[in-house]
């Protein structure tokens, strides 16, 4: 049976039955690819293409005028670019770890754990996924500055380490870890601790991977802590800076500068999905399994 299914359904090499999915997945990867084709051409087009009707997907002469424009812009700041980009690095980093351990640390106890009102609480975990960001910016400014984290990095950090989405998810996958593994863990005397650092959490890493891509897009790119929470200019975000610089950089040339700050930030976001993607196909594969 395995060899039969080995060979007529995943051929390691080409067979002819291959050609009607061919057929089918190839126009449709050209068509999702060409956004990143034009993100990327638009980063080093020369102003003559940058303004043409209707827009070219591919440059004709590439250039790195539009770098230059943005790092000469850059350089005459008063607080340096690698400044913002060590502040991003940073806030990224701690908001990501917390954000694995805190959604791991929930979802273990939401599914594996008896207390009183654990439905309940899953229920307002389920709630809270209508809720759009817009929707809670009131609430956010007013936990924010009550708690008196205004104007530090914690106000980049905290509002960002619930994600609704990211809890539903992990608790899905630690539902399918069998409840005889754990209970063989705890005769042999190990804790929760070790439980969810040696059992659970290797086990559902594909959905700790993509808990991790989502939170990484969410505090690279965001830019409402920067606007909002913090004055001091030394301890706002790379994110904020490019927006800052795109916005006041006025005539032709600053839509060469949006272009190629456009495609600074874009970078990252696409190398860890790269990096990660097969833990997050893994993810969409085993999503529905029970």
């Amino acid at each position: 049976m395995s060899n039969f299914l080995g060979t007529q359904i995943a051929p390691k090499s080409f067979h002819p039955s291959q050609l009607k999915f061919y057929a089918l997945l190839v126009p449709i990867s050209v068509f999702m690819i060409l956004p990143l084709v034009y993100v990327i051409g638009q980063a080093f087009k020369p102003l003559s293409e940058l303004f043409l009707f209707p827009p070219r997907f591919i440059v004709s002469n590439p250039t790195l005028d539009n770098f230059a424009r943005l790092f000469r812009t850059a350089s005459g700041t008063g607080v340096p670019m690698t400044r913002y980009l060590f502040n991003s690095l940073v806030v990224t980093s701690i908001t990501i770890f917390a954000t694995l351990l805190i959604t791991l640390m929930t979802g273990y106890a939401l599914s594996k754990k008896k207390f009183k009102l654990k439905k309940a609480l899953f229920q307002i975990n389920q709630t809270a996924l209508m809720f759009v960001a817009t929707a809670v910016a009131i609430p956010r400014y007013l936990v924010v500055t009550g708690l008196g984290m205004t104007n530090s990095f914690a106000a980049h950090v905290i509002p960002y380490l619930a994600m609704p989405v990211g809890l539903f998810l992990v608790k899905q996958f630690i539902d399918q870890v069998p409840d005889e593994l754990i209970e063989a863990a705890k005769i042999d005397g190990a804790n929760d601790w070790h439980i969810l650092t040696k059992i659970v959490g290797p086990l559902v890493k594909p959905a700790l991977a993509t808990v991790a891509i989502l939170s990484f897009q969410m505090i690279w790119n965001s830019t409402e802590s920067s606007n909002i929470y913090v004055i001091d200019e030394t301890k706002k975000t790379f994110a904020f800076y490019m927006n800052t610089l795109t916005s006041s950089s006025a005539g032709p040339a600053g839509a060469g500068i949006a272009a190629a700050a456009g495609l600074l930030m874009f970078l990252p976001n696409l190398a860890i999905f790269i990096f990660m993607q097969s833990n997050v196909m893994d993810t969409m594969s085993h999503s529905g399994i029970k």
